[in-house]
Parts: structure tokens; sequence; C-alpha cells
């Protein structure tokens, strides 16, 4: 769920996870404005699903085509070498139109900015953002969306969304994904 601090209250955007292609198409499908998904070798979630960069350009093509969003997760808690093969990474992940990518490393962010500068940046949950000059920090570095840390309370998010100028996001579930049927 997002928000952006206006003085009409904005429509939230309903972003869920898809580890693969057939997830992607599920939550698209059933509802939601954008989903994120993991690249090869720069996610927390590298024993899950993850698709290539060929899978990412056919799965931005599809999103687009049904009018929704697209984020890709670049969250790692990085490495020297992971800051170093990223930069291969984004240059060819510039070359596809995604909406956003996710990242919570200082260094892969400042790698994001260097070398594929039009991609918007959205700070992910794992920066654990609990405070309004976190997000303004933030802003002032060049990100677009801050998720903010899992830990706050509904309190502490509506005070940081109402006191900052950038679009928030919160996780609705907690940390855990799951299913009711």
């Amino acid at each position: 769920m997002t928000q952006k601090n206006d003085t009409l209250c904005k429509k939230p955007e309903l972003v869920a996870p898809a580890g693969d292609f057939e997830k992607l198409k599920t939550a698209i499908e059933y509802g939601a404005d954008a989903v994120y998904v993991g690249g090869e070798g720069f996610n927390l979630r590298m024993g899950a699903s993850n698709l290539t960069l060929q899978e990412i350009g056919e799965a931005t093509d599809w999103v687009h085509k049904r009018g929704k969003k697209i984020y890709i997760a670049l969250n790692i808690f990085a490495r020297n070498y992971h800051v170093s093969g990223i930069r291969s990474y984004l240059a060819r992940l510039a070359k596809i139109p995604v909406d956003a990518v996710i990242v919570s490393d200082p260094g892969i962010f400042l790698t994001v900015r260097e070398n594929a500068p039009h991609i918007p940046v959205h700070l992910s949950t794992q920066a654990n953002t609990t405070n309004t000059k976190s997000v303004e920090f933030w802003q002032r570095q060049g990100v677009k969306r801050v998720v903010l840390a899992r830990e706050l309370t509904l309190g502490e998010i509506r005070e940081i969304t109402n006191d900052s100028q950038t679009e928030t996001e919160v996780f609705v579930h907690g940390a855990m994904c799951m299913s009711y049927s």
C-alpha cells in the first residue's frame, strides 16, 4: 500500500510479490496495481524463484500492456563483489522500461544512480526506515518512495506519511506472505 502526502488522499497502490511469471500473472489478474520481482543475483530471496533479465523484459511488456507496474528488487546487503557485479546487470536492466528498482543498501543505491539514473528508486523495508528525518534524508538523495519499516505502528506510519513529501509504502500483511482460500 502506498500513499503520497497530498491535500487530496490518493488511492493506495496494491503491490504484490511475484516470484515467477505465473505468480506475476495471478497477482495482476486478481487486482494488484503493481508487482515486485527479484532478478538473478541481487535480491534477498535467492532461494526463491527469480526472473532472468529476458523474463523481466517479457514480464514488463505483459504488465505494461495491462496498465500496471513492475518493480525490480535489488535489495541485497551488498559486499564489494556485489557492487562491482551489479554494474553490468544495471547496464542490461536499464534497457528494459521497468517502473522502479527497490534497494536497501546505500552502495547499491549509489551504483543505480550512477549507472541507471533514469530508473526511479524505491527504498526497501530492509533499510529499516522508522522516522520522518530518515525519509527526508532519502528523499534528498533522490529516492522516489520509501517502504517503511514493518515494526512501525499505524500511528507512526500516519505521522511519518503526513510529515513527508515522499511516497511511502507499508507492508499490510506483515513479514510473511500468506494465502487465504
